[in-house]
């Protein structure tokens, strides 16, 4: 079974899918059905008895590792009609969106404060996280985006972003508005003043000149987040780095709603600024929001009366 499911994953992956997480979960399924001694092709009975490993684990990581093996057994079937393909759904739902939480403008403001009084004080990190944080707000960014930039994907000089090569292998170009072009233009000035000889081609830097990794960056938010007082909601977890993301496409929608443009027609565009492999991910911000899914059934309830 491993010779077979590394077959699959070369393939997948010269078709352009990367298949980290779910090619290691493959490979552990093809490495456990090899240790039993499963012989033939994919059983269902087997799908389902190392998708349920460990046992007492949430369902919700069973029905996805099910699904990673049901991808496969899809595959397998062209070549081997005895593949049996477990039924979508089996083990229950395999993903579970929960609904982002969206900063206000005070909470932004905020956040940002709390970050320029960070440690060491005359040093660079409180500019390179107002910094990051202010980018994130402002530009909808994925964090791994914002700690991947060059400063050759940065130019100042039209106040456009070049995204290069990051989820699903999608690059874009991401337009700035003024203020955040000017925010960027004074931070790499203090950046170049403390680190002249600097030879990484990082735009975000520590204090020591090094590119900023997810680890420290994560923790520091939940730094920040402790000093702000932001506990978690019965329900719900605490605020977020990746919900500034959240928070800007809301935002924008919000926006277009109140100015009357017509959304279906907006909607490529966000997503094609968001980064979104498919449309229908932006879409995913009218039913997660409640303040979205009442103006957008206003709307349509205002569209139904004039017909």
């Amino acid at each position: 079974m491993t010779s077979l499911a590394e077959e699959y994953l070369a393939l997948r992956r010269k078709l352009g899918f990367r298949l980290e997480k779910p090619g290691r979960e493959l490979l552990n399924f093809a490495g456990y059905a090899d240790r039993v001694g499963h012989e033939g092709a994919i059983t269902t009975e087997l799908a389902v008895r190392w998708a349920k490993l460990p046992h007492g684990a949430d369902p919700l990581w069973w029905a996805r590792r099910l699904d990673v093996v049901r991808r496969f057994a899809r595959y397998r079937i062209a070549v081997d009609p005895g593949t049996e393909v477990p039924p979508a759904g089996m083990l229950g739902p395999s993903y579970r969106r929960k609904p982002p939480h969206i900063y206000s403008e005070d909470e932004i403001a905020s956040l940002l404060g709390a970050a320029a009084r960070l440690r060491p004080a005359a040093g660079l990190r409180p500019h390179t996280y107002t910094t990051l944080l202010g980018l994130l707000a402002s530009t909808g960014l994925r964090i791994s985006e914002a700690l991947r930039l060059d400063r050759t994907d940065v130019d100042l000089g039209t106040g456009v972003l070049t995204i290069v090569e990051t989820k699903f292998h999608k690059s874009r170009l991401v337009p700035l508005h003024p203020s955040s072009t000017a925010a960027l233009s004074a931070y790499a000035e203090r950046r170049d003043r403390r680190h002249p000889l600097l030879r990484n081609g990082a735009f975000l830097v520590s204090d020591v000149g090094s590119r900023l990794g997810y680890g420290g960056v994560r923790c520091t938010f939940v730094e920040l987040r402790r000093r702000l007082g932001w506990l978690p909601q019965p329900g719900r977890r605490p605020p977020r780095i990746h919900d500034l993301r959240h928070t800007f496409a809301c935002r924008r929608l919000l926006a277009w709603y109140q100015d009357g443009s017509e959304i279906h027609t907006k909607m490529p565009v966000l997503s094609t600024y968001l980064g979104h492999v498919k449309v229908t991910d932006t879409y995913w911000y009218l039913t997660a929001v409640p303040e979205l899914m009442a103006i957008a059934s206003a709307r349509f309830e205002a569209s139904r009366e004039v017909r």
